[in-house]
């Protein structure tokens, strides 16, 4: 997509208000046509994950390409469900009339996607902004640069160029960007670039999905069965070190744990990464490398901290060639510390221990909310406690990363972690309007609604308010002696 002062959204608009993209046939051929570019790329895609990121393929597919194709598979076979008006119910005082919500598209959408999930990140809400007919303009991130060109010159070779059409640049290039006037915003990245992409949206009381972040900890309670314990070690691993090197917003930032749990814990970490991974920092397997030298340069910082350091119980070592850091527990830093303040991003797990696993509650609390909880536990009551005593804007128990790629929940943030919601269907909401549309007929005319007012028409009013019920109106006709 060209440049010249500002970006040129014409041709976009205009095929919007053709009503090209409202089509369910528009639709359902672009979402084909993602499912395509998928089919024939897929070994692009890998190696741009790789370039970028060092993702395995197994890794790729898990949490970027295959979570696509489900998600348009499942717009797919869902989009006509979507698009067709919800029936609702009228009020006696509109009788005779009908009512139902009718989802439309908003119009022009801008999305700008992650370098830590480049392929997700961008098709997965494109999919969305397709299933409820909008047009679109994604804005990859260019710190994954090898994804972006990936998507900019695949994506005008499968989907409609008139309608959907990708920008490359850095932060020049998405200032401009904002200076339009959009229908739609859906930004994923850091919650200071969301604040600046608010305030560009708040020009043209444009609405806005935001996807930021916050720390994710987790709850462990003390396991005693050991299939259970091997469980949970094996997800949390997963979870820290097998998504993207711990660079997710949604990646463990910290264990709550009891004391007497800590060293099985630590024992049972080492065990399995060594399984996963390798045991050596030079050559480590399975393992995404961190994105930047920025980014590795800011990891390295947080360990120089005399006492952060003298907290590590494994790992540390750093490859700064090949942006490698070895997977890394650190027992009990100091909690004011900024490992313990700022979201991490890497493949540093703190655990911190408690007298009482009921205690992890007041920590949690103490703290801005997270994004989301993760617990592990088996005992009812305290599911319930957890449940009921915290607020978090994703509650997950005895799994990892699981809700993130569940298309029948929604995927968002609440406050400082985020606006708004996606995924499935929930996604095909955010880039919609639900308009109302009421059907009245000319007859019968409602009399008691017009003046001259009186005593037997206010009671009318304050039945008709009170029983929102047709035979309250039959009985005013003169049809129906009881109220129904």
């Amino acid at each position: 997509m060209e440049l010249e002062g500002e970006v040129g959204l014409g041709e976009l608009r205009q095929c919007f208000r053709s009503g090209s993209t409202r089509s369910v046939s528009w639709r359902k051929a672009q979402l084909e046509a993602i499912l395509k570019l998928i089919t024939d790329n897929e070994d692009k895609m890998f190696k741009a994950l790789q370039q970028d990121l060092g993702k395995h393929p197994d890794e790729a597919y898990r949490d970027e390409i295959g979570a696509v194709v489900k998600s348009a598979n499942n717009s797919l076979s869902s989009v006509e469900k979507w698009m067709a008006p919800q029936k609702v119910r009228i009020p006696v005082l509109f009788f005779p009339a009908k009512g139902e919500v009718l989802p439309e598209p908003l119009g022009l959408a801008l999305i700008f996607s992650s370098w830590n999930f480049p392929i997700l990140s961008a098709l997965d809400p494109l999919i969305g902004a397709i299933s409820a007919g909008n047009a679109a303009v994604l804005k990859p991130s260019k710190l994954a640069p090898a994804c972006s060109s990936f998507l900019a010159n695949t994506i005008p070779l499968y989907l409609d160029n008139k309608a959907i059409k990708v920008i490359e640049g850095g932060a020049d290039i998405a200032e401009k960007v904002l200076q339009q006037k959009w229908d739609k915003i859906f930004f994923t990245g850091s919650p200071r670039v969301g604040r600046i992409v608010m305030s560009a949206a708040a020009e043209h009381l444009t609405p806005v999905t935001l996807e930021l972040g916050g720390k994710c900890p987790i709850i462990l309670d003390s396991l005693t069965n050991l299939s259970d314990i091997q469980a949970a070690v094996k997800r949390i691993a997963q979870g820290k070190w097998g998504l993207c090197s711990g660079q997710p917003r949604i990646g463990i930032d910290y264990v709550l744990v009891e004391h007497k749990f800590a060293s099985l814990l630590i024992d049972s970490l080492k065990r399995t990464m060594k399984k996963f991974y390798g045991d050596n920092p030079k050559s480590l397997n399975n393992l995404s490398r961190i994105v930047n030298k920025h980014h590795f340069d800011r990891l390295h910082n947080l360990l120089e901290d005399p006492n952060v350091g003298a907290s590590i119980v494994h790992g540390g070592s750093l490859d700064e060639e090949n942006l490698i850091i070895e997977p890394t527990i650190l027992l009990d830093p100091p909690l004011d510390a900024e490992i313990m303040t700022e979201e991490i991003f890497g493949p540093l797990l703190p655990i911190i221990t408690l007298n009482k696993i009921q205690d992890s509650i007041e920590f949690i609390n103490s703290r801005p909310k997270p994004l989301t909880l993760y617990a592990f536990t088996k005992n009812e009551a305290f599911k319930k406690q957890i449940l009921t005593e915290t607020s978090s804007d994703t509650l997950v128990f005895n799994d990892i990363f699981g809700q993130f790629l569940c298309d029948a929940l929604p995927f968002g943030g609440v406050g400082q972690s985020g606006i708004g919601r996606y995924h499935g269907k929930y996604s095909f909401e955010t880039f919609s309007h639900e308009k109302p549309v009421l059907h009245r007929s000319f007859f019968p005319d409602m009399e008691m609604l017009y003046p001259p007012l009186n005593d037997s028409k206010l009671q009318f009013l304050r039945l008709a308010y009170k029983f929102d019920n047709v035979g309250i109106l039959l009985h005013f006709l003169g049809l129906k002696k009881t109220f129904t």
